[in-house]
């Protein structure tokens, strides 16, 4: 057994399911041990776009996710899809071959990259250590939940393994794993292991309550939980905002809010975690409702469970009111108050800290009834009437030839079942996808935007699909990324991958036109002849329809009825005239 053999055998042992990637010499032999050993290997056309299906895989399926490149090159071409993850907090393992000759033209510092988009950098050390090194690497992107470039030096990857060593080896892939025993067992989803609250949990001092205090809460906050909990027990109006982080703890918050009167508010990235419930208000922030606008300035108390309250959460600020008190609930201590100041912060698992607040409150001296807090019938009314986008009215701006954004998106969501699942790319129509798409649950929306790449999309729903067969998966492109990252269309066909590719396309970089137009500044660099969308996918293997009209729409309902053995491809031509106003929001960040 060599080095390159052991890591296989080794993650494959952890508990990883999938590997994406593209094939060189120097990955080689790596790739084909996690084939070997009961890894699934998917061939991507481009390392990007391998990177970013494993980085939706890992999102999807709450596994830490394998992508193998070759060295240099192999690395740098996957360097979009590995910052995208990085940002995002993708457990995600990048094994990474790395020339040691300092006359190669392979030769880079890989380390140095790593560090740079923000992933951390582990290399295989040698043949004596390869389990121990290929375990820590593994267990830093579970535990850590983030993105580790593990180095791979290629004269290293070569040796063979001492026969204590690979007795080890053979012992963790049996199942006996020694001092590594059992650790693939004890990998949960998603990611995440119960980590302690800090600081420890006590039962609140039953001390009496100042004047004005909320009743059988100490006046004298004794940890960060019992403020929290006053903090609740006192609010008129909460919001709760679930992040990417409460994914898995949508049962613990409900509860909670239910105790406190709490409406429900969600980032971009975990659109559909309270879907169904009467007191959701979708997303926050750039893509939230006018109704959804308001009640969350309007509140008292805003709680950010597993959300980092960034600019786009919050409308740069502007989406919480001045007076609010502002609590955010992070595993990270380092991601407590980056974006913006909180009143307070509390370091913890947000599924344990719910149910620890949940229990003081309703503990010796606490409240017998749920309080009505923010949910009265008049705002439970207004939900169901606003909640919605499709709810707000619109003027159809459909014509010669083209269908409005919201029009085509409000006939997708009416045509797909249920149980779907909606990747998104970046640009300017990706409003229209996130805003108007119902999707069943928090699990179902794939946002691969922390880095706001375009390109990374039809890559994103492969990955996503992969991981939840289960699903009907809907790809939403604009015509810029999708013209970027059209080769792995060819990998949707392969796969017989049953998903659906809607093109939004308005034949230019919408968002730069529509921010550069009002300065009366060319547009040449950004707007685009026609392009015959449908008629790639048709040559890539694909089914394909061209949509202006409502009435085309008939054609996305044939191939909805079945049997659904080649992908589609929508071809939208979407009006261009009107500007996205959450980009403008975008801009202001940039």
């Amino acid at each position: 057994m060599n080095v390159a053999e052991a890591v296989g055998a080794v993650l494959a042992s952890l508990g990883v399911r999938a590997a994406f990637g593209v094939v060189g010499s120097g990955n080689f032999h790596v790739t084909n041990a996690l084939a070997e050993h009961g890894v699934r290997y998917v061939a991507a056309r481009h390392e990007c776009g391998a990177a970013t299906m494993a980085d939706a895989y890992a999102r999807m399926s709450g596994t830490v996710t394998v992508v193998s490149v070759h060295q240099g090159p192999g690395l740098t071409n996957a360097l979009t899809g590995v910052t995208e993850a990085a940002k995002s907090r993708t457990p995600l393992l990048v094994l990474a071959p790395e020339v040691t000759s300092p006359t190669s033209n392979f030769r880079i510092d890989q380390a140095a990259l790593a560090e740079a988009v923000g992933a951390h950098c582990a290399r295989i050390g040698s043949a004596e250590t390869v389990l121990d090194d290929t375990v820590m690497a593994f267990l830093a992107a579970l535990l850590g939940r983030r993105t580790v470039v593990l180095n791979l030096p290629l004269d290293v990857q070569a040796e063979e393994l001492p026969e204590e060593a690979a007795e080890s080896v053979r012992e963790l892939v049996a199942g006996r794993g020694g001092a590594h025993r059992g650790v693939a067992s004890r990998v949960p989803a998603p990611w995440g292991l119960t980590f302690p609250l800090e600081p420890p949990l006590e039962t609140p001092a039953e001390t009496p309550a100042e004047e004005g205090e909320p009743e059988g809460l100490a006046a004298e906050p004794s940890d960060a939980l019992t403020r929290f909990a006053r903090l609740l027990a006192g609010a008129k109006r909460p919001v709760f905002v679930a992040g990417r982080g409460a994914r898995g703890a949508r049962r613990e918050l409900e509860a909670l809010g239910e105790q406190v009167g709490a409406l429900f508010a969600t980032s971009a990235v975990a659109k559909g975690h309270f879907h169904g419930s009467p007191w959701n208000l979708d997303v926050s922030g750039g893509f939230a409702t006018p109704l959804a606008n308001e009640l969350i300035r309007d509140a008292d108390l805003v709680v950010g469970w597993g959300c980092s309250f960034t600019m786009w959460t919050t409308r740069h600020g502007t989406l919480i009111g001045p007076e609010a008190a502002v609590v955010q609930v992070d595993l990270d201590p380092d991601a407590l108050g980056v974006h913006r100041e909180v009143d307070l912060g509390v370091v913890g698992d947000v599924r344990e800290t719910a149910r620890a607040v949940a229990a003081l409150l309703a503990g010796p001296g606490g409240r017998s009834e749920p309080a009505p807090g923010y949910r009265t019938p008049e705002i439970a009314a207004r939900i169901a009437r606003e909640g919605r986008w499709r709810d707000v009215p619109y003027e159809d701006t459909s014509a010669g030839g083209r269908i409005d954004p919201r029009t085509l998106t409000i006939g997708l969501d009416d045509l797909l079942p249920e149980e779907r699942l909606v990747a998104v790319d970046s640009g300017n129509f990706m409003g229209y996808p996130s805003m108007f798409l119902t999707v069943p649950d928090g699990s179902a929306f794939c946002f691969t935007q922390a880095f706001q790449s375009i390109g990374l999309g039809l890559a994103t729903a492969i990955g996503a699909a992969l991981a939840r067969p289960d699903r009907v998966t809907v790809a939403a492109l604009g015509d810029g990324g999708a013209l970027m990252g059209i080769a792995e269309l060819e990998t949707v066909v392969r796969l017989g991958l049953p998903m659906m590719v809607v093109v939004y396309d308005d034949e230019e970089y919408g968002a730069e036109v529509h921010h550069f137009a009002p300065h009366g500044l060319p547009l040449g660099a950004v707007t685009f002849p026609p392009v015959d969308i449908a008629a790639i996918g048709r040559g890539f293997g694909c089914e394909a329809v061209t949509v202006r009209t409502e009435e085309d729409l008939a054609g996305v309902a044939a191939w909805l009825k079945g049997p659904r053995d080649k992908p589609l491809v929508v071809h939208a031509k979407v009006t261009a005239d009107t500007p996205a106003w959450w980009l403008e929001e975008a801009f202001r960040g940039h």
